[in-house]
């Protein structure tokens, strides 16, 4: 974990509550986000086992903007093993960290995935980083690459470690097109 800043001295009221205001303003990252706001349509490949070939379907997402444009919101709709599938994802930069935060839930369980991480220097490729608990034991580590291209296509990228020998195996792949 990141070290706290300490201050030598605490600082008084006003000076924290003008800070609080001032970190609670969306930046760039958030407006990089904004962009994202619309109907897209899905490709998702999934690779159950290393070398083997992996499973497609088709999907949609709708993206929004919440509370006056903080976080991106987003309702995904696939397939998954042959299964209807839904998800919802909150997205957001947190000002105070200065790290990308996201919290995920679906059909596929019932806990609340959440990751954070970093962006490279034009804040078009996002890295985060997460685990969760595993139905039978242990965790499983996770990475994500998402990539936004431009504002009409995005890759979201998942990369994993369990099961397969504690070695990291790609095991998602969603590509987004922006509906016209």
């Amino acid at each position: 974990m990141a070290k706290e800043k300490k201050h030598e001295k605490p600082m008084d009221q006003q000076a924290m509550m003008d800070l609080w205001q001032k970190l609670a303003q969306p930046g760039e990252p958030h407006k990089l986000f904004a962009g994202l706001a619309g109907s897209w349509t899905t490709t998702t490949k999934e690779w159950m086992e290393p070398g083997k070939p992996p499973t497609e379907s088709t999907g949609t997402a709708e993206m929004k903007m919440l509370l006056d444009g903080r976080f991106l919101y987003q309702e995904y709709n696939s397939q998954m093993m042959g299964q209807p599938f839904s998800g919802i994802g909150i997205d957001g930069y947190d000002n105070v960290t200065k790290k990308y935060v996201t919290a995920w839930i679906d059909t596929m369980g019932t806990g609340i995935f959440f990751m954070e991480g970093t962006a490279n220097a034009d804040g078009k490729t996002i890295t985060l980083k997460g685990s969760h608990p595993e139905p039978g034991g242990g965790k499983m580590s996770h990475r994500a690459v998402w990539k936004i291209q431009d504002a009409n296509n995005q890759t979201f990228e998942m990369y994993g470690t369990h099961g397969h020998g504690g070695k990291e195996m790609k095991f998602l792949e969603i590509v987004y097109t922006r509906k016209p």
